[in-house]
C-alpha cells in the first residue's frame, strides 16, 4: 500500500483545513486507518483512527474539533480539522495497518505511513 497525504498548508487560527490520504496498490475498506502529527523536537503522536467499518476514535484534544471519515470507494481517508489551534502546527501523517487493533493509537501498530504534510497555524 502507497499512501499519499495532501491537504496541509499556512492558516490562521480559528481557521479548518482538510487534510486527505489517498491510497494505491490495495483497497484500504478491510484497513484500520490513522492520523498522526509530529511536531518539531517531539514524538509522533496519534490523532484519530477509523476502523473498516467506519467506527472513530480520538485524542482527548481533538475530540469534537477533528473528523476522520473514510471512502472506501475512493480508497481515501480524510481529516477534516476545524477549530485550528497554534498547537495544532506539525506535521501529519495517515497510515495504515490490515492487522492492527482498532483504535491503534501507537505508531509502531502501522506498517503503511504516508510522506506526511505540514500544518501551520498562525495566531
Amino acid at each position: 500500500v502507497q499512501l499519499q497525504a495532501s491537504g496541509g498548508g499556512l492558516v490562521q487560527a480559528g481557521d479548518s483545513l482538510r487534510l486527505s490520504c489517498a491510497a494505491s496498490g490495495r483497497t484500504l475498506g478491510t484497513y484500520v486507518m490513522g492520523w498522526f502529527r509530529q511536531a518539531p523536537g517531539k514524538e509522533r503522536v496519534f490523532v484519530a483512527g477509523i476502523s473498516w467499518s467506519g467506527s472513530t476514535y480520538y485524542a482527548d484534544s481533538m475530540e469534537g474539533r477533528f473528523i476522520i471519515s473514510r471512502d472506501n470507494a475512493k480508497n481515501t481517508v480524510y481529516l477534516q480539522m476545524n477549530s485550528l489551534k497554534p498547537e495544532d502546527t506539525a506535521v501529519y501523517y495517515c497510515a495504515a495497518d490490515w492487522a492492527t487493533m482498532f483504535p491503534g493509537i501507537k505508531p509502531n501498530q502501522y506498517g503503511y505511513w504516508g510522506q506526511g504534510t505540514q500544518v501551520t497555524v498562525s495566531s
